[in-house]
């Protein structure tokens, strides 16, 4: 699911790599309609889905020779994922898309490589609730949550005391709110370490990313708000870390490479050979690490702080986070307007302790809607 992102076309790269191991059964895209019809006359799956419909039309043309099936839409997008051949499912969307396929492949047992982060975010209670009641795992891509459950293997029955997320501090480490208030697009989308797309590096450039991984890890292992620390690590090679409540530290650590978790997710409980490239201590001689600074990257405190409340209250932080991401990208409004478009959304929408899909869709709808308004605020002040 998003086989042209940043994320799908890696796992791609894993599955070239061993084709003795895996077989592509669906490959889906959004926009990327040239990229997605290579994709498919590659790797020759059974079906592909091209979300947007407009281009539906140029791509069951261009595959017609090649006996695939193309269907299109959201609806197509989310049911594709109930395939009866379909053992695995990379959820590499970007945001709240991902969350009615995910709800599906999970009804239909299938196992998760789970990429995207924003699924438990906006609805962790009913996707643990899922799969309990249809005993299916979810294996996380995350580097940071895959670091994380490499730590718990072999200790899954050792409390945990802390888990320590890293950060790399993004391209704005070290810098102002004054700074900051001046920077452009161009600027948030150099990240120093890692390829990723436009949505997930400004994310990262303002912590939300961040903030996002913190929800996910509280639903993916079980632990509580006070439980879960961010460490600013510039270098990015010490992906994460579990504290156990004897005091022990255990870390995963390796080049920024999504490859790797890729790979894991896919392979799990094995670790297959590779070619990738390996870390050399000498070439790292220092590793450094430091707090994060929550006072000018709010993004972070608006994260925990939405955990801490529940209810609906991560999947509005999400919602107004999508659409500030979005229109800064556009131009129309100031990076440091991103957290005061997020924080004022989830004063205005109204809190509901509901755990079901319908309270998440509507939610989400209604936090999108009060999201834009306070965008458009944002502009007209600024012209």
């Amino acid at each position: 699911m998003g086989s042209t992102g940043s994320i799908g076309t890696q796992a791609l790269e894993v599955v070239k790599a061993n084709p003795d191991k895996f077989e592509v059964e669906v490959l889906t895209a959004q926009n990327n309609a040239e990229l997605l019809i290579r994709q498919a006359i590659e790797f020759k799956p059974n079906t592909v889905v091209i979300q947007n419909e407009t281009l539906y039309p140029l791509v069951k043309e261009t595959l017609d020779p090649y006996d695939i099936k193309v269907y299109t839409g959201d609806k197509a997008l989310a049911d594709v994922v109930t395939m009866g051949t379909i053992q695995v499912v990379i959820t590499a969307l970007v945001g709240y898309s991902g969350l009615l396929p995910t709800v599906n492949a999970i009804k239909a047992g299938k196992t998760l490589a789970l990429a995207n982060k924003e699924t438990l975010v906006v609805a962790g209670a009913l996707i643990k609730e899922l799969v309990k009641k249809h005993k299916v795992s979810i294996l996380p891509v995350d580097s940071e949550h895959s670091a994380i459950f490499q730590c718990l293997v072999g200790e899954f029955d050792n409390p945990i005391e802390k888990l320590i997320l890293t950060a790399s501090g993004g391209p704005f480490r070290g810098k102002n709110v004054e700074y900051l208030k001046t920077i452009t697009k161009e600027q948030a989308l150099k990240h120093p370490n890692w390829t990723m797309g436009s949505k997930i590096t400004i994310d990262s450039a303002t912590l939300m990313n961040k903030g996002l991984e913190v929800i996910e890890a509280k639903w993916l292992f079980d632990v509580q708000p006070e439980q879960i620390e961010v460490v600013v690590h510039p270098q990015s090679i010490v992906h994460s870390l579990v504290q156990f409540t004897d005091g022990s530290l255990k870390a995963q650590l390796g080049l920024p490479d999504m490859k790797l978790p890729i790979q894991y997710a896919l392979s799990y409980p094995e670790r297959f050979k590779n070619d990738f490239p390996r870390f050399d201590f000498l070439k790292y001689p220092h590793l450094t690490f430091e707090q994060p600074d929550v006072a000018t990257f709010r993004c972070l405190s608006l994260a925990y702080e939405a955990m801490k409340i529940g209810g609906n209250t991560a999947c509005v932080l999400n919602a107004a986070n999508e659409v500030a991401v979005e229109e800064f990208l556009k131009d129309r409004i100031g990076f440091m307007h991103i957290p005061e478009v997020i924080e004022l959304t989830m004063h205005k929408v109204g809190f509901d302790k509901g755990t079901d899909l319908q309270t998440y869709i509507a939610s989400n709808q209604e936090a999108r809607l009060v999201a834009q308004e306070l965008a458009h605020k944002f502009l007209v002040k600024n012209i």
